[in-house]
């Protein structure tokens, strides 16, 4: 049974799923903390100076959820840490790769 927390960092929609994210750039390698409040913590291993930080959290998640980078849309949050990423893909296991990105950060 998955706890009501962990799932509180993404929200299906009829393209995918929303993901809330919490992004500490300039870490020295990019990877999943666990859960932040309602969001997921991720630290990128690149500085938040001209979409670095963003273009290395798209490919970290594209990476860890096996789906291409362009199934992955920043919607808000550019300059922000606090962002949303929209992931369009169907896939019928892809809810059990998000919860697997908590279980193991």
């Amino acid at each position: 049974m998955v706890e009501s927390g962990v799932v509180d960092f993404f929200l299906p929609t009829s393209k995918g799923y929303l993901l809330k994210i919490h992004v500490v750039p300039g870490a020295p390698k990019t990877t999943v903390m666990g859960l932040y409040g309602d969001r997921l913590k991720v630290k990128v291993a690149a500085v938040p100076e001209k979409g670095r930080a963003n273009g290395e959290l798209l490919a970290f998640l594209a990476r860890a959820l096996k789906v291409p980078v362009q199934a992955l849309h920043l919607t808000s949050g550019a300059a922000s840490r606090a962002k949303v990423v929209a992931v369009h893909d169907f896939s019928p296991d892809l809810k059990d790769r998000l919860l697997a990105l908590v279980a193991n950060p």
